[in-house]
């Protein structure tokens, strides 16, 4: 049985190409103009209603940042607006400052106008996807992990790439990482968001402007450093790409459904080694997951399976009560979701703005009470314990890989079982905060003036208070980092460690 993890299938590879590319391949029908400036009076509008309602509604806005600090990214973002800006620029800066929140959930969206301009629209992109991790020295390392040029003989899988325009890579990244949020002080997250397939290009246009041309300097096979120059992508001009966007346009809504559902959550197992592996892409709500759990385990028991290799690797979180039924069938003993969940306030002033407002505090005020502490808790989390599965639990080894992906509900189900002398955690860092996060109810809040959208969330929890609050997410027992080598192999890192692992316990 191949170790290395499957790939997406052809159908389901061409779909989410099709989604990524589909900005460039037809004619825009949109009147939307993306250079269309926002007068300084309209901008402040928005900014006022973004630093309003956060600092009312938003339960861990001094969770990492004290008060003072927050107020003076607050106030150098407000003295940014000395102009006219266009919607693009003005989310520059809003992006800036809400990083600094250092929640990872708290992020801007573009306006649903400029959304629909970009899916129709002409634009070329950055041709190359990168994996950044941390160097050995204070150098970040950056290689070369996909190149959309296939003609492109240099800049190839594995290839360290140095500079980008004479910019350092070092201070390129560090420039990036300050638009990006992330739980906390954890730098795995913002580094996987680069790494994530088109991240960093999306990322690198969006804060240094998209060029026809770039300049790359990077190490050659003996080590000397040598300049390239790599074209812009036109996706319009890839025959592939139209095909695969002539594929899924002819794809069922029922098909599609279902092969999102077979890439994002499947089992294997190996009768021969009693091993099995779980692939989780998601907790999301429209998985069936509860079913697909309960049969999952059912089978391993049938097989004898002894070591089970659960893959949260991409998996940003989803559903709690997802990630609370699979936590059933592998913790060893009754927990709770959460030492404390609560919202500061079940009122905004901001309400016309707020996405499913009504709904949302209509849920609040049936399921939270008021408190000594002036906060409205959701008290059945905070007491209740919830029980493992007796039928098909699993009692053999678990190894849960993780990495920056791994987030929110996510990082819940892994901090629970990680104590268990027979769970292993492998891999990196999560990118969800392992003291808490702000999970649960997050609706988008949309300004007036220009549409521009950010993620407000309603609730703090706290997973276990007695995990320092350090900022980080939770640690691999079990490190198993990138080497520029194993990506220019394509090589599987941190399924070759768990296989190692396995064996060594046998």
């Amino acid at each position: 049985m191949s170790r290395k993890r499957p790939s997406l299938s052809l159908p389901i590879a061409s779909c989410l190409i099709a989604i990524a590319f589909l900005s460039s391949c037809s004619v825009s029908k949109s009147s939307f103009t993306p250079s269309k400036k926002y007068s300084p009076e309209q901008l402040n509008k928005d900014y006022s209603i973004f630093r309003g309602a956060l600092e009312e509604s938003h339960p861990g806005i001094y969770w990492y940042t004290p008060k003072g600090e927050m107020d003076s990214y607050f106030d150098w973002g407000k003295s940014q607006i000395k102009d006219s800006l266009s919607e693009e620029d003005f989310r520059k800066v809003l992006s800036y400052v809400i990083s600094k929140i250092n929640c990872g959930h708290t992020v801007t969206r573009s306006s649903k106008a400029f959304m629909n301009y970009r899916d129709t629209s002409n634009n070329k992109i950055f041709p190359l996807s990168l994996k950044i991790w941390p160097g050995s020295s204070s150098d970040d390392t950056a290689t070369v992990a996909a190149n959309l040029i296939r003609k492109d003989t240099v800049l190839t899988r594995g290839v360290v790439v140095k500079k980008i325009n004479d910019q350092p890579i070092a201070t390129i990244i560090d420039t990036l990482c300050q638009y990006i949020s992330s739980d906390g002080y954890n730098m795995t997250h913002k580094f996987q968001t680069l790494s994530n397939r088109g991240g960093f290009g999306a990322a690198f246009t969006s804060v240094f402007g998209q060029k026809e041309n770039y300049f790359i300097d990077y190490l050659s096979n003996d080590g000397t450093e040598k300049t390239a120059t790599i074209h812009s992508y036109n996706p319009r001009a890839d025959s592939s790409n139209r095909i695969a966007i002539a594929r899924f346009a002819k794809t069922t809504r029922s098909e599609r459904k279902k092969q999102i559902i077979q890439a994002t959550r499947n089992l294997r197992i190996d009768s021969a080694n009693r091993v099995a592996f779980m692939d989780l892409g998601s907790f999301g709500r429209s998985l069936k997951l509860k079913s697909f759990f309960r049969s999952s385990f059912k089978k391993m028991r049938h097989k004898g399976t002894k070591n089970l290799v659960v893959d949260v690797r991409g998996n940003g979180g989803g559903s709690v009560t997802n990630s609370t039924f699979l936590t059933k069938f592998i913790a060893d003993r009754k927990f709770k979701v959460a030492d404390s969940l609560y919202t500061n306030t079940r009122n905004s002033r901001y309400k016309k703005y707020i996405e499913g407002y009504f709904f949302n505090r209509f849920f609040m005020l049936f399921v939270t009470a008021k408190k000594k502490d002036g906060k409205y808790h959701f008290g059945y989390f905070e007491r209740h314990y919830f029980k493992p599965k007796r039928k098909n639990h699993f009692d053999g080894n678990v190894y849960v890989l993780t990495g920056g992906n791994s987030f929110s509900a996510t990082t819940l189900f892994t901090q629970t079982v990680k104590p268990q002398d027979n769970v292993f955690v492998v891999g990196e860092e999560t990118g969800g905060g392992a003291y808490g996060n702000t999970a649960w109810l997050i609706p988008d809040l949309t300004l007036p003036e220009t549409g521009v959208r950010f993620r407000l969330p309603l609730f703090r929890l706290v997973i276990d208070k007695n995990i320092p609050k350090d900022g980080r997410g939770v640690q691999p027992e079990v490190i198993a980092m990138p080497t520029t080598e194993a990506i220019r192999r394509g090589a599987d890192f941190k399924m070759d460690r768990v296989m190692e692992l396995i064996k060594s316990h046998q």
